[in-house]
């Protein structure tokens, strides 16, 4: 990838990719159909985020979607077609799994910019990233019960621990649209934007995540991870490690010595 802080890198396909100010900008790119995912754009998908993640330069990524949907889920004309049909464990073990999967692993913050109805996995894959913000135009929905279906790419692991239980097992039940203000207020959400600034305020918080230590970041990501499964015992011997190790980083020296000397600190990202 180029280093250019402006260039704009993939366009045309399923997945648009634009960097820009240490910031990945990673738009699902099938409006026609709500950005609902088909096999080439889960796998491109995957590809992009790969290469985010081995991108030096990019510290921080947004996953949004092109006009007026973020994303409604699986292309339903994939596995009604007898041709295209991958199967459902195939389009879970090799679509929505791996993108879940990246999206946790993956040790820089990830954004959601939900700009319109998120729907099924569009959802859920919304809800797996650090921070959810939502345009008032957006909504989401657990959809999986309106065709006979349960949820996946982990909302039974995630929704239940953003907003309760009782309210996620009735949201995932009844499928009930959820306002982009239900959201916030449920605290499913981190923030809630007009359209008129929404596009302004994400890149706002995404640029000002990409000039923070962008390794302690990574860490406490893994740390919120790990507090998933772990005891409160591990839990906190693992803070003790990762402290240590964020401890050793130029960005803490930085931001010691920038304190110090009463100034903005100027974070690497290592």
């Amino acid at each position: 990838m180029s280093n250019n802080s402006h260039e704009l890198l993939r366009t045309g396909g399923a997945i648009e990719l634009k960097i820009e100010n240490k910031v990945a900008w990673i738009t699902l790119n099938r409006p026609e159909v709500f950005n609902s995912f088909n096999r080439d754009m889960a796998l491109s998908l995957q590809s992009v985020l790969d290469n985010c993640n081995e991108d030096s330069t990019v510290r921080a990524i947004v996953l949004t979607g092109n006009g007026k949907a973020f994303c409604a889920g699986q292309d339903l004309k994939e596995v009604t077609d007898p041709e295209l049909n991958p199967g459902f464990r195939k389009i879970l073990e090799e679509h929505y799994n791996p993108i879940i999967q990246r999206i946790r692993t993956i040790e820089k913050p990830i954004v959601a910019a939900v700009n319109g109805v998120a729907a099924g996995a569009g959802a859920n894959i919304a809800l797996a990233c650090d921070i959810v913000i939502a345009s008032e135009h957006a909504s989401f929905i657990q959809a999986f019960s309106k065709i006979g279906l349960v949820p996946d790419s982990a909302g039974t692991f995630f929704l239940p621990r953003l907003i309760g239980f009782q309210k996620a097992s009735a949201l995932m039940m009844l499928g009930d649209k959820v306002s982009a203000l239900e959201a916030l207020t449920m605290g499913m959400i981190y923030k809630l934007f007009p359209v008129a600034t929404f596009e302004e305020e994400v890149k706002t918080i995404a640029e000002n995540l990409a000039q923070m230590p962008t390794k302690a970041l990574g860490l406490t990501k893994r740390l919120l991870n790990q507090s998933m499964t772990n005891t409160l015992e591990q839990q906190l011997a693992l803070e003790s490690d990762l402290q240590i190790e964020a401890s050793s980083s130029y960005d803490y020296n930085e931001g010691v010595t920038a304190f110090i000397e009463k100034r903005k600190p100027e974070f690497k990202g290592n």
